[in-house]
């Protein structure tokens, strides 16, 4: 199958079918030329891709085939170039604003588009990513043809969550309409030199006064620290090669499973005595999650989730044993480990997107509890702590838990170290230490001498062996069979699973 655009033959045919279709070939030509060859050196000269080579670049070759080429009559596919093929052999929908016609503006003809797009996506399962390089609606000309779908693109974009995965790439200015599907979507990625904003700089200016260039407003780094995108590329080609990588982690939709990775050497049980080297037992000495999580996956490789935003907290995507997974675990390098809004509020978002399409769930547990102090107070630790809380407790997904060092408070309760609580199957490492808070605090807020505060000490260290005997872990082990004991567990569950997966369907209301 291709779309490439190059012409049948239109000479000699029976019937009069020759002019015909040589008007047909004429009017999708004029379609595929965009803005013209001005419009579209200028696009290259700010170091970006057209909306055509960008679809050309992440579909597999000749799998696109256009929908709605014509829409637009004399403006080129209506500044939006949609249609469907396949990434890794698996089928997709893709739509890409055009910037170089009319700034890639949203009109009724491609706003039709849009809704046809997700629809198609629903109704045959499967991903949908939308590339955003436009400046949002454009006002109704006079004799525009007139779409009875419009302007509903968003509504059944809100409908593809939880059921296909919904990707958005931000490769240019997109403002107003346009952006909104960002935050409605399952992950965004970014291009260095791209901004996104509800309002660009001249309408700020027009309705507030602010005057303001547009990467002050909405660039990459307003984006990140805002945690309106998850992640950022350096340029058009990285971010669709973010786009392909991410895709591999996630089945079609939540009518299937992610595919079971075949290749690859390092798809066996194995030891990780590194993780004695990385993870101290003192239980205030800071280390670095990422490198355990690059020891215990396949092939040390990972793909993280907002790395730059709520940095207490890691959410990657990985494989173990060839099986696709979700990590989500604290991070001890930043502020200890300890919970903030921020990271809890990437956590609750990252959990309910991996629950959504069956994809196993591991907690890597090593914090002092959730963040304290006014600041954290004022960034509503607690309401977005609950968040995260509440979509673990709600996961239906194979879920793992582990605590390697220490789980106080609210903290261990949010990485999912409470007993019978759905875990697949729950660890720890020996000498870890929970409780309400450190035995520190505890004597602080308390008051306590210092025999009562050496006795809590001590029963901290023995904490995790009477957890052990209460089976608040289904076991202690050592540190270097993390892997093989999380190998394991997840093919016992893997092989307990229904062969018709569906839709995730969630009761209650998230904090």
């Amino acid at each position: 199958m291709t779309d490439s655009g190059d012409a049948l033959p239109t000479d000699d045919l029976p019937n009069a079918w020759g002019p015909r279709l040589a008007d047909l070939a004429g009017r999708k030509q004029r379609s595929r030329a965009m803005g013209g060859p001005e419009k579209i050196d200028k696009h290259h000269g700010r170091g970006s891709l057209t909306a055509r080579e960008r679809i050309e670049l992440l579909i597999d070759p000749g799998t696109f085939r256009e929908i709605g080429p014509l829409v637009g009559g004399q403006i080129p596919s209506d500044a939006f170039v949609c249609g469907w093929g396949a990434v890794d052999g698996r089928r997709i929908v893709i739509g890409c604003e055009d910037f170089t016609v009319l700034g890639g503006s949203i009109g009724s003809g491609s706003t039709a588009k849009r809704y046809r797009m997700a629809e198609i996506a629903l109704q045959e399962r499967c991903a949908h990513v939308l590339i955003l390089d436009g400046a949002g609606h454009r006002p109704a000309m006079p004799g525009d043809p007139a779409h009875n779908r419009a302007p509903t693109d968003l509504v059944i974009q809100a409908r593809l969550s939880g059921h296909v995965p919904f990707i958005t790439a931000v490769l240019g200015a997109s403002a107003g309409h346009s952006a909104m599907a960002v935050p409605v979507a399952d992950w965004t990625v970014m291009a260095a030199n791209s901004a996104v904003f509800t309002a660009g700089p001249p309408l700020v200016k027009e309705a507030l006064g602010e005057v303001i260039d547009k990467h002050s407003l909405g660039g990459a780094q307003v984006a990140v620290t805002a945690g309106t995108v998850h992640n950022v590329a350096a340029d058009d080609e990285s971010a669709l090669e973010l786009i392909r990588s991410y895709l591999s982690y996630f089945p079609s939709s939540a009518w299937s499973y992610a595919p079971l990775r075949v290749d690859g050497p390092d798809r066996s049980p194995r030891l990780v005595p590194e993780l004695l080297e990385l993870v101290p037992v003192e239980g205030r000495r800071l280390y670095d999650m990422r490198e355990v999580v690059s020891v215990i996956v396949d092939g040390g490789e990972f793909f993280q989730v907002q790395p730059d935003f709520g940095r207490t907290m890691i959410c990657a995507l990985a494989h173990l044993g060839g099986h696709a997974v979700g990590i989500v675990a604290n991070q001890p390098a930043e502020k200890g480990g300890a919970i903030d809004a921020d990271g809890a509020m990437k956590g609750a978002h990252f959990i309910e997107v991996c629950d959504s399409f069956h994809v196993p769930l591991i907690f890597l547990g090593d914090n002092p509890g959730v963040m304290a102090g006014s600041e954290a107070e004022r960034e509503s630790i607690l309401r977005y702590g609950g968040r995260m809380f509440a979509a673990q407790m709600r996961t239906t997904t194979i879920k793992f838990h582990v605590t390697f060092r220490k789980a106080y408070g609210f903290g261990g309760c949010i990485m999912g170290f409470l007993g019978f609580t759905g875990n697949s199957r729950s660890y720890a490492f020996p000498g870890a230490t929970m409780g309400a808070m450190p035995a520190r605090g505890s004597s602080k807020a308390t008051g306590a001498d210092e025999d009562t505060t050496m006795l809590l000490a001590q029963a901290e260290l023995e904490s995790s062996y009477k957890s052990a005997q209460s089976l608040t872990f289904d076991d202690l082990i050592d540190p270097r069979e993390l892997r093989n004991v999380l190998l394991e567990g997840l093919q016992f569950a893997s092989a307990g699973r229904s062969s018709n997966p569906q839709p995730v369907a969630r009761v209650g209301i998230l904090p």
